[in-house]
């Protein structure tokens, strides 16, 4: 019998997209395209992996600052989808710092998270509270077990 390690799962699903997807961030329009092209379980579940990955090595800021902030939206939805409707509420509450609609495009995000950063990080990070809120919530095999239980599911 095969063993399969915790995380295999949703990463056999995401895998043969990553690349494309991942090389289309430069361009919003190129993104899009390439998110087109992938089924929406899989993107959704890459939108996820992406905003976990950022936020548990540097908190919201880090995840909006970043190219990888363009997929808020979906990573967001794809929180909802996964079962995990606390991270998802974080996300969703952190991306309401931008305003309506959520800025996609990265200059907007810089500019307004540029517009603190002459403080100390205690003062100029929105989103201390919500890091801290999602990393409470967080343990290191929660998001392989749920998000492998959504890739089987997805199959």
């Amino acid at each position: 019998m095969l063993h399969v390690e915790p995380g295999d799962v949703y990463w056999s699903l995401i895998e043969p997209s990553w690349t494309a997807l991942n090389q289309s961030w430069d361009n919003l329009d190129d993104f899009l395209r390439a998110s087109q092209a992938v089924a929406p379980k899989v993107l959704l579940v890459y939108a996820a992996h992406w905003c976990r990955s950022e936020v548990d090595n540097g908190g919201f800021h880090q995840f909006f600052h970043n190219t990888t902030g363009l997929l808020a939206p979906e990573a967001a939805e794809g929180f909802r989808a996964i079962g995990l409707l606390e991270w998802s509420t974080l996300l969703s509450e952190a991306m309401t710092y931008f305003g309506a609609p959520y800025p996609r495009e990265r200059s907007i995000r810089l500019e307004r998270l540029s517009a603190q950063e002459d403080r100390n990080r205690a003062e100029w990070n929105p989103f201390t509270v919500l890091d801290d809120r999602f990393h409470e919530s967080s343990d290191a095999g929660r998001w392989d077990v749920a998000a492998d239980a959504y890739a089987k599911c997805a199959a």
